[in-house]
């Protein structure tokens, strides 16, 4: 059993926004998380790519203030990491592009390879230097896998690690998994409505085990 790492990092609570959809500051807050699948140095190389795939900027949070890389960190460290839901035993065919990565590696030997790819001192490049890195691995199996996960991560169900604070969701309006809006219809007639987003924990009432946290 190898020691636990932890990554300290600033999330959520960054950017804040109000129901006409105009960002403000507020001021976010350190939490110390413990690692279930990285190293701390992995962990920030992956959370720097991200953060070049999708960076924050005038118009909202991006993938560092999201929490992105815990979401990966847990989904790497759970069974799809591991390829429990995959077919992974040979004969392997090429498929048609539509259908996705066909190979044997699990997501999790994926991205070891993928580290391998971006170097050890990614971190210490200029913004410019990541781009081009990660553009000379734009078409493999690695990128197009990150790039997934970011998204991922960035609009996710918090419970899964990322979206932290709901800010992916306040970036787009998307006011979370509401079971139903009758009540609403006769109030909102003719205005806008936006209401506040809320999880699946707090629209539920209790806590809700994420898919990752199984065996």
């Amino acid at each position: 059993m190898k020691r636990r790492d932890y990554l300290t990092v600033t999330v959520g609570g960054l950017i804040v926004y109000t129901l006409d959809r105009m960002p403000g500051m507020a001021q976010g807050r350190l939490i110390r998380v413990p690692l279930r699948f990285f190293t701390e140095p992995e962990a920030l190389i992956i959370a720097a790519a991200a953060a070049r795939i999708f960076p924050s900027d005038e118009s909202g949070p991006g993938a560092n203030e999201a929490g992105v890389i815990i979401y990966i960190d847990r989904q790497l460290a759970g069974p799809y990491g591991r390829g429990r839901y995959r077919y992974a035993e040979a004969p392997f065919e090429e498929g048609p592009p539509e259908l996705g990565y066909q190979g044997k590696a699990p997501p999790r030997e994926i991205y070891r390879e993928g580290l391998a790819l971006l170097g050890a001192d990614f971190r210490t490049l200029t913004p410019q230097q990541q781009d081009e890195r990660l553009r000379g691995m734009e078409r493999s199996v690695f990128f197009d896998l990150l790039r997934t996960h970011t998204i991922e991560g960035m609009f996710c169900d918090p419970m899964h690690g990322g979206n932290a604070d709901l800010i992916g969701w306040q970036l787009i309006g998307f006011p979370g998994p509401r079971m139903g809006y009758f009540d609403e219809v006769d109030t909102h007639h003719g205005r806008a409505f936006r209401p506040k987003p809320a999880s699946l924990e707090q629209v539920m009432g209790r806590k809700v085990r994420p898919s990752e946290d199984e065996p």
